[in-house]
């Protein structure tokens, strides 16, 4: 729902019981930190998350074998941190580390490898490496198409990742059509107040912006306003 500060409130009540209940390096309580750390990404306290995700870490690398998926989730959370915080270098590292992970353990259709695939692609993204960025996010697509139902929100976030490198590129009517199809997945998943579905409308508000038709974008930004507010 979107609702950050409600999310950790109960992520801690729960780890205060993980704390008294469990060995400290319990992998119940990995996860419970792995979850607090998730929260602080999504409100944008990146060196919160990234000392949850440290502390998630550590109880994996001790608990599990070296090519174990949850391994490779905790390294990609913390390359999503670092992706957020600029250090697309970092960044890349640890989502190749996670990868190579998941191309062991996982089969090649997997949604866990597309995901990876689409945050490698997104630190290219980011650095402005557009045909890298679309050779992995196309990468990311094709198993998602394949592995999940069509109306489902990382579908959504897919078309949409793809709209934005076509925007990057300045091919608006491209743009326009995978940021369009990413919308009519979050308006059906997705509550009608989510930010995800606030950010949906700015970007195709921005693509009818580059285009010239400012009414078109005006509407659109304003219905991302009216979310946000």
């Amino acid at each position: 729902m979107g609702d950050y500060s409600k999310e950790l409130e109960f992520y801690e009540k729960s780890h205060q019981i993980y704390e008294k209940a469990l060995p400290s390096n319990h992998p119940d309580l990995a996860t419970s930190y792995n979850n607090i750390g998730q929260v602080y990404n999504n409100m944008g306290d990146y060196s919160k998350a990234l000392e949850f995700y440290e502390k998630a870490h550590k109880i994996k690398e001790k608990a599990l074998p070296p090519n174990h998926p949850l391994l490779a989730t905790s390294y990609n959370n913390i390359g999503q941190v670092y992706n957020n915080m600029g250090d697309y270098s970092k960044a890349l590292e640890f989502h190749e580390k996670s990868h190579q992970i998941y191309e062991k353990a996982l089969p090649s259709n997997h949604p866990l490898s597309a995901s990876s695939y689409n945050n490698i692609g997104l630190v290219y993204d980011n650095m402005g490496d557009y045909s890298k960025a679309l050779e992995f996010y196309e990468k990311a697509l094709k198993i998602f198409e394949k592995a999940l139902p069509s109306n489902h929100p990382d579908l959504a976030t897919s078309y949409n990742n793809i709209g934005g490198v076509y925007d990057g590129m300045g091919d608006y009517s491209k743009a326009l059509e995978f940021y369009e199809k990413s919308h009519q997945i979050f308006e059906k998943a997705l509550p009608p107040n989510h930010p995800s579905l606030a950010t949906s409308y700015n970007n195709i508000a921005r693509t009818y912006d580059n285009m010239g038709d400012y009414s078109k974008a005006l509407e659109f930004y304003e219905k991302s306003l009216k979310i946000r507010e």
